[in-house]
């Protein structure tokens, strides 16, 4: 991968053309649109029937505040009993990788997700209580809180009310873990513990089974009936990687980005078209939804505009 010179910019969700169309240009086409983070930013979410914002980007591009969500978990992911009313603000789920796992989901300290076999995902059912879910704490929300989907369909998020009432987060069906020896971003302590773990994939399958691994970025797709993009969170590295930079752009028609070949991984809603040059000009692509890694499509550090609608 080039080298690439970051400049930190605040990356914009999903909103509608009519946020930009004070800055509609000639023939359709918009200027270019970054968040510098001084600019408002309206923020199109969908909310779930429990009441929960799903948005799409990582934590870090939707600006999530500090020492709230999973960042309040501390580095060894362990919730802080004190700080519940800031613990789920939000939650994260990211398609990545962590260890010899790829693709595994993620929450939004990097640790890795893991699923029960001895559970149910049609319909979705936890039967991880007790002292199972001090050892495998699920994952829990409860209305209100926003949570932040990078390389996961959001028709694939769901909840399921467990038996002591609280709300936990599922992914294809399958309720959703974090391990509670896995420390670090990386670990996979759980993977195959009892023959029944396993990481959860960004589909709700078994990570590291290659049976049912899934994929690891959607393929390319020319959908014109399907719904488009007016917007997508760009990353400077694969796996939408929060760290190095990422930028917003957003508008109808062609949009030049303010850092042009740099992205190598794309969070959207919809279908769009890459370009490698400015002004919508040079080689194309046409992408449905998030990309994980534009290496495995060959168009790495290629996108200098996008054309929307």
């Amino acid at each position: 991968m080039l080298r690439k010179h970051v400049v930190s910019f605040a990356a914009l969700t999903a909103v509608g053309v009519a946020v930009l169309s004070a800055c509609g240009g000639q023939n359709g086409a918009a200027p270019p649109s970054v968040d510098t983070g001084t600019t408002p930013v309206v923020k199109a979410e969908d909310v779930s029937s429990e009441g929960l914002s799903l948005l799409s980007g990582t934590a870090k591009s939707n600006n999530a505040q500090a020492n709230t969500g999973d960042w309040a978990k501390g580095s060894d992911g362990t919730a802080n009993t004190a700080a519940k009313d800031v613990a789920r603000k939000w939650v994260a789920l990211k398609a990545s990788k962590a260890g010899a796992l790829n693709p595994v989901v993620v929450n939004g300290a990097g640790l890795t997700l893991y699923r029960f076999d001895d559970d149910d995902a049609n319909p979705s059912k936890s039967v991880c209580n007790g002292e199972c879910a001090v050892t495998w704490p699920p994952v829990t929300v409860e209305r209100g809180t926003k949570v932040f989907i990078a390389g996961i369909k959001k028709q694939d998020v769901g909840t399921v009310r467990r038996d002591d009432g609280s709300l936990q987060l599922t992914v294809g069906g399958w309720p959703v873990y974090r391990f509670n020896k896995d420390k670090k971003p990386g670990d996979t302590f759980g993977q195959g513990v009892g023959g029944k773990w396993f990481g959860v994939t960004p589909t709700g399958g078994k990570a590291g089974v290659p049976a049912t691994t899934a994929p690891t970025t959607p393929p390319p797709a020319n959908n014109p009936d399907g719904p488009k993009a007016g917007s997508a969170i760009l990353f400077d590295d694969a796996n939408f990687s929060d760290n190095g930079a990422s930028q917003g752009v957003a508008g109808n028609g062609c949009q030049n980005l303010a850092r042009p070949n740099v992205t190598s991984s794309i969070s959207a809603t919809g279908s769009m078209k890459l370009w490698s040059e400015k002004d919508c000009k040079g080689k194309s692509l046409v992408v449905d939804g998030d990309v994980t890694d534009l290496a495995e499509l060959k168009f790495d550090n290629d996108v200098a505009s996008i054309f929307f609608g």
